[in-house]
């Protein structure tokens, strides 16, 4: 890390975000001896959980105290952190200037400020959510197994969830299919396959294991209920850089190599504000695999200066 005249720190890379994804690029950045900030403004995605499935030797650990030691790892090697939100990235010569808690330059910058999970409007799901309300049913559906479970839907991409938990019980309830518009050809496949369909949910209460669900023609008692939430990437840094988008099923996400790179050169968007599906083992996997790159780009930058 450097100072200019004018003291506005200079950073290598500054990293928006610190979660898997980010706190992983971090590490590796930081083993290899670059300058890294990363600034969090400590609102993990997973926050609501209290543990985390499917990370291999780490099963079962709280979400937070995953981040508590990859800060501590990170910080081993020199990496820095400052709380707080960034508001803005210019492009400037040589790199970027983050606005934040501070003023900083960065050479690079990797945003990894993940998404929001936009909850269907129904009274008892955000209270929850993270608990017995959740999305994922490779994350949440083996404490449950072969036990009665609810999906609500929120729209034709709520088939898949239900389709794939049923792995998981025999004893399966989707509320609102219909009213979600999946179509009718679905439904009966739905049906096939022993899932129960019902009106759409008017409200959900009670705990994990002993939840109730109240629709127009009655009350449904399920142990857990997996929400088709609409996952809303927290990209405005990024598409206000002019960063390309993709459309998905979901909507619009930043478009990215293998790696993570944005069509805007310099600038990297890993984990799930780039890409929905990415579970914590994956998010830290493009973690790494963006620090290597990002390293070989600084590297590349270096040597072009000294080689004429």
């Amino acid at each position: 890390m450097q100072t200019t005249e004018a003291g506005t720190r200079q950073f290598d890379v500054v990293i928006v975000g610190g979660g898997p994804a980010g706190l992983s690029a971090a590490l590796m950045l930081g083993r290899a001896r670059r300058s890294v900030l990363v600034i969090d403004a400590g609102q993990p995605r997973n926050r609501a959980a209290a543990h985390m499935h499917g990370l291999l030797s780490r099963d079962g650990m709280s979400p937070l105290e995953l981040l508590e030691r990859g800060r501590l790892e990170a910080s081993r090697y020199g990496v820095q952190f400052a709380e707080g939100v960034v508001t803005g990235i210019d492009r400037i010569d040589g790199g970027f200037r983050v606005h934040g808690p501070e003023s900083i330059s960065a050479r690079r910058v990797v945003v990894a400020t993940g998404l929001v999970d936009v909850l269907p409007d129904v009274p008892g799901v955000q209270q929850l959510w993270g608990t017995a309300a959740v999305v994922c049913p490779y994350c949440d559906g083996w404490e449950v197994r072969d036990q009665p479970l609810g999906v609500i839907a929120t729209s034709p991409m709520s088939r898949n969830q239900a389709h794939l938990l049923r792995q998981w019980t025999s004893e399966l309830t989707v509320f609102g299919a219909a009213e979600a518009g999946i179509p009718e050809v679905e439904l009966a496949g739905l049906r096939a396959r022993g899932i129960r369909l019902a009106p759409a949910a008017l409200e959900v209460s009670g705990s994990l294991g002993e939840l109730e669900v109240r629709t127009g023609d009655g009350t449904h008692r399920v142990s857990r209920v997996f929400v088709g939430a609409r996952p809303r990437p927290s990209d405005a840094l990024l598409t206000s850089l002019g960063c390309a988008t993709l459309d998905t099923p979901a909507g619009p996400f930043v478009s990215t190599d293998p790696s993570g790179q944005t069509s805007v050169d310099g600038v990297w968007a890993i984990g799930n504000v780039a890409d929905m599906k990415a579970l914590v083992p994956i998010s830290l996997g493009a973690g790494t695999h963006a620090a290597t790159q990002i390293n070989i780009s600084l590297l590349e930058e270096e040597i072009a200066k000294v080689v004429v």
